[in-house]
């Protein structure tokens, strides 16, 4: 009967760290979630600032022709190369975050399970406790039954003594008179 809070009480720090640890696993991956949205907002305005520089540059390369011909062509490279890279960038970035979605997702179905068991658990424990206060209750009246009886009996025992001794106490009594009276005494003189 003792072991039985001692678990209640681990079971409930288990229960309260499980539960302190996913709302901190949940709110690192919101944190998470926020400067991912943040990155990639960020990426794409350079993505888009990025594409109205190369405009711009084209067209100066455009009134430049054959003399900047050269030049034209090594932009031309490095906006494909940065390109592919934001392009890039932006893909592995939505995936990270399509990801911290899907484990914020777990992370709030494990609570909500945790949640559940430990319900359960204070319910069963509720169960228990009141299981164990009818037998206490039900123990008590039964010793004060047996306390009742007992008393009853003792009672009745100590009556019964009383007559006999009484009765014998008379039987006494006359016996020593009778004595008295043989020996020519009043019991009534002494």
């Amino acid at each position: 009967m003792s072991s039985l809070p001692q678990w209640n009480y681990q079971g409930r720090n288990e229960l309260e760290e499980k539960y302190k640890q996913s709302e901190l696993d949940v709110t690192v991956l919101k944190d998470h979630l926020a400067l991912r949205g943040d990155l990639t907002k960020h990426a794409q305005s350079l993505c888009h600032d990025l594409r109205s520089r190369i405009r711009d540059m084209e067209q100066e390369l455009r009134h430049e022709r054959l003399d900047r011909k050269d030049v034209c062509t090594d932009l031309t490279h490095q906006y494909k190369t940065m390109q592919t890279d934001m392009t890039m960038k932006v893909k592995r970035i939505g995936e990270e975050v399509t990801l911290l979605r899907e484990q914020l997702v777990h992370c709030q179905e494990k609570l909500s399970a945790e949640r559940k068991e430990r319900e359960q658990m204070q319910q069963e424990k509720d169960a228990t406790i009141a299981e164990l206060q009818n037998k206490l209750d039900n123990m008590e009246i039964d010793y004060e039954k047996i306390l009742h009886d007992t008393l009853d009996s003792l009672t009745s025992n100590l009556a019964k003594a009383r007559l006999q001794w009484e009765k014998e106490s008379m039987s006494s009594h006359q016996q020593y008179k009778e004595l008295l009276f043989d020996f020519g005494l009043n019991s009534m003189d002494i």
